[in-house]
């Protein structure tokens, strides 16, 4: 029987009767709750009397095989095709869902995640089942602390992250220059292909990519800009990439910015003090500080720089605008967040570092790194190094 002792301490404390999500498993609290991999929703109820599925008949197999849960129901269970004809999917499903609640005596009162369907949570109230929404993601925080295996998981990916970021700073620093643009032999080399390479090894590894980011020039002064077209030459080039397992689900976290040819002394100037901040936001990590403290010290020393930070003007479109760093885990983007918010970081998250400065004229740049927080400090789970010349 899988348990979470935080969590179920939580149930105990706010008098609920189980946590329920409703989600496919590319929802991460399903996949983290279930362990189960599934393309359509179904409906996962955590108690702390253990785990209970309602899935279709078609998942009903692979269920009993794949997933954590001690019981396993399916929908025929609970007259659901006499009632899809008599009434509808929607109230079939509805049906079937509460009947399944109430028989285990689990049910009067439950607590779901913010991203909980509304046409499930209205169908079960009208069934006098009590719903309310885990609106201190109580759930996320259970999840951001990893145990043994998940950190394995994350260091897995990382390391095929590193490779195919090797293979793509490799692809840049062969490239020859003409007329200001890089090429490969007498093609020009673009974001396209450097990021086509990139997930290539990562596919190789067992992992997707998706949204990977080699953009260059303008382009690398919109963080979430993927890149498009000729890559330059004497400008910064970010690199993100962000794969995830497709065995397990894990992502992994890294950025890295360079140049081919012959930066300018501000480009130079901004990366030192981006690295600068990189390392003092690490050294400051431990368990019981805030997020927050990290995030004011990184933009401390922007601004000391005399560069705009969303601290000095929450209206800039340069300079450092967005957070210090985040959470990986099942999701990309998850708890804690290394922000303005007070969040105290605890033993087990697993966060990025990843400070940044953005300009058109000038070009982006961001350095990030994977950061495990533990007992004594904090673990750098990132081997790659960090160069702007390639």
């Amino acid at each position: 029987m899988v348990q979470y002792p935080r969590l179920d301490f939580f149930l105990q404390e706010r008098d609920y009767d189980g946590y329920l999500i409703d989600a496919s498993s590319e929802n991460a609290n399903q996949k983290y709750i279930s362990g189960f991999d599934a393309p359509d929703p179904f409906i996962t109820l955590y108690t702390i009397n253990g785990v209970r599925m309602l899935v279709s008949g078609l998942e009903y197999g692979r269920a009993c095989k794949q997933s954590r849960s001690d019981v396993i129901k399916r929908l025929s269970e609970y007259k659901f095709e006499e009632l899809l004809v008599e009434k509808g999917f929607n109230d079939a499903r509805i049906n079937a869902i509460t009947e399944f609640i109430l028989e285990a005596g689990d049910g009067s009162k439950l607590v779901v995640p913010g991203d909980f369907p509304i046409e499930t949570a209205d169908g079960l109230r009208l069934k006098g089942i009590g719903i309310e929404i885990d609106s201190e993601r109580e759930l996320s925080k259970v999840r951001s602390c990893k145990n043994e295996e998940e950190i394995e998981q994350i260091m897995q990916v990382q390391r095929a992250t590193e490779e195919a970021m090797s293979i793509a700073e490799k692809m840049i620093s062969v490239a020859h220059v003409k007329e200001g643009v890089l090429y490969k032999n007498k093609e020009v080399l673009t974001s396209e292909m450097v990021k086509r390479e990139i997930e290539f090894t990562l596919v190789k590894q067992g992992c997707n990519a998706k949204g990977t980011i080699v953009a260059s020039g303008e382009q690398g002064a919109d963080p979430h800009h993927s890149g498009s077209g000729p890559l330059i030459a004497d400008v910064p080039i970010i690199i993100d990439i962000f794969p995830q397992n497709r065995a397990n689900g894990y992502h992994a976290d890294m950025t890295r910015t360079v140049v081919k040819g012959t930066p300018s002394s501000e480009v130079l100037r901004r990366y030192a003090v981006t690295v600068e901040a990189m390392e003092t936001a690490m050294s400051m990590i431990r368990p019981g500080i805030s997020g927050d403290e990290i995030h004011n010290v990184v933009c401390d020393i922007y601004e000391k720089e005399g560069y705009a930070t969303l601290r000095s003007d929450s209206s800039t479109s340069v300079g450092f605008i967005h957070s210090t760093g985040h959470g990986v885990g099942l999701d990309i983007h998850e708890f804690p967040r290394i922000n303005s918010e007070k969040v105290i970081l605890e033993v087990g998250n697993v966060i990025t570092i990843e400070p940044g400065l953005y300009d058109p004229v000038v070009g982006g740049i961001r350095v990030e790194d994977l950061i495990l927080v533990t007992e004594n400090g904090y673990e750098n789970l990132t081997r790659y190094p960090k160069k702007i010349l390639v």
